[in-house]
């Protein structure tokens, strides 16, 4: 496809805004696949080049993070195992199966945790005895998640944080840096998967990702820098937003 200057620059733009946003509460996606969708790209072959462009800045922040000492691949290298699997079956799966079941069921699951996080204003202030050893719930929940990223998407990082400051009792600033090592795990195969299926836009989705680079280490460097109330309210922020965005697009348009 052909495009004018303005929409590089666009693209440039949205991955930097995504970038960041991601980095500190998820929900990137909703800025970048609307872009992309915007462009007139056809669904499967933005899903395919927004798994590209986010691939850069999920690398950036997880790298960021394991620098400033949020998080070792030494706690987390059972979850992205799991995560790699579950992301497989799920990517597959989803070139095969229609999402649009799970479009209209995730926004109230979304609601359920906006809710909860609302209601709880000291939830990941401090760190908590988990409720699940660290093999059991990564063996879960990196199937579980890993394969909903690779199927379908949205919601991915408030899940995976949730889970982990519910479950296996880490504060947020740790939970927001080992979410973005699994959701770096499963976008990294789901974009080989896309890849063998011939639809990602490498132009593009590079561009994208230099401005997922930027985005993702500023947004990164504020969740070390902030305290944890920063960070529980930009995640409620983000979360209400992409709640308001998925029941638009699964129920109002």
């Amino acid at each position: 496809m052909e495009f004018e200057f303005y929409n590089y620059v666009i693209f440039l733009g949205a991955g930097f805004l995504a970038g960041f946003v991601d980095s500190i509460a998820g929900g990137g996606g909703i800025i970048t696949v609307p872009v992309l969708m915007a462009s007139g790209l056809p669904p499967h072959i933005a899903l395919a080049t927004n798994k590209l462009q986010s691939t850069f800045g999920s690398f950036t922040a997880s790298l960021n993070f394991i620098r400033k000492g949020l998080v070792s691949l030494k706690e987390v290298y059972l979850g992205i195992f799991f995560t790699l699997i579950g992301a497989m079956i799920g990517t597959k799966t989803i070139l095969l199966l229609d999402a649009s079941v799970l479009n209209k069921i995730i926004p109230f699951m979304l609601i359920l945790i906006f809710i909860y996080t609302w209601f709880n204003p000291k939830l990941g202030h401090i760190d908590k005895k988990g409720k699940l050893s660290s093999p059991l719930f990564f063996l879960i929940f990196g199937i579980l998640i890993g394969f909903y990223d690779g199927f379908f998407g949205p919601g991915t990082g408030t899940f995976w944080t949730i889970a982990l400051v519910t479950l296996m009792g880490l504060n947020l600033k740790k939970a927001t840096a080992t979410t973005k090592i699994m959701n770096f795990t499963s976008n990294v195969v789901s974009l080989g998967v896309f890849l063998f299926s011939g639809n990602v836009l490498f132009i593009i989705g590079i561009l994208m990702g230099f401005g997922q680079i930027f985005g993702a280490f500023i947004g990164s460097s504020l969740v070390v820098k902030k305290e944890v109330t920063f960070i529980r309210v930009f995640f409620l922020i983000i979360v209400g937003i992409t709640i308001l965005k998925l029941i638009y697009d699964s129920w109002l348009k």
